[in-house]
């Protein structure tokens, strides 16, 4: 069973970035062929997809945050890490660290989540 565990600074003036960082139990984040992304729910918004790194060190970010944001690994750790730079009251939401995998007849798909954890962004 795979577990994901984020975790973070729960709060953040404007202007700072934010650096957030997900652990993997039971399954390594370098097996082949497995995403692993970082998305976020605003208050009252649905999930919003930032980016993923691959289990050979790729990466692909969303074109509207690509910009001010960077997804690494820390394979020796198990671990990936979100920084967002420049944060704004705007990217207040929680964040949730999640798998990607891919089944046939499913496609692509996010099958183990983090419990999430909360950021709000606050002078």
């Amino acid at each position: 069973q795979v577990q994901l565990q984020e975790w973070g600074p729960g709060l953040l003036k404007p202007s700072q970035t934010l650096s957030l960082t997900c652990a993997v139990y039971g399954g390594s984040i370098t097996t082949s062929y497995y995403y692993w992304s970082w998305i976020r729910q605003p208050p009252g918004k649905g999930l919003e997809w930032m980016g993923l790194i691959g289990y050979e060190g790729s990466t692909y970010y969303s074109p509207s945050l690509k910009s001010h944001t960077s997804i690494s690994r820390d394979t020796s750790k198990n671990q990936f890490s979100l920084q967002l730079s420049s944060v704004t009251p705007e990217d207040t939401a929680v964040y949730y660290c999640a798998r990607v995998t891919w089944r046939p007849g499913s496609g692509w798909y996010h099958d183990y989540w983090g419990q999430g954890t909360q950021v709000t962004v606050s002078s």
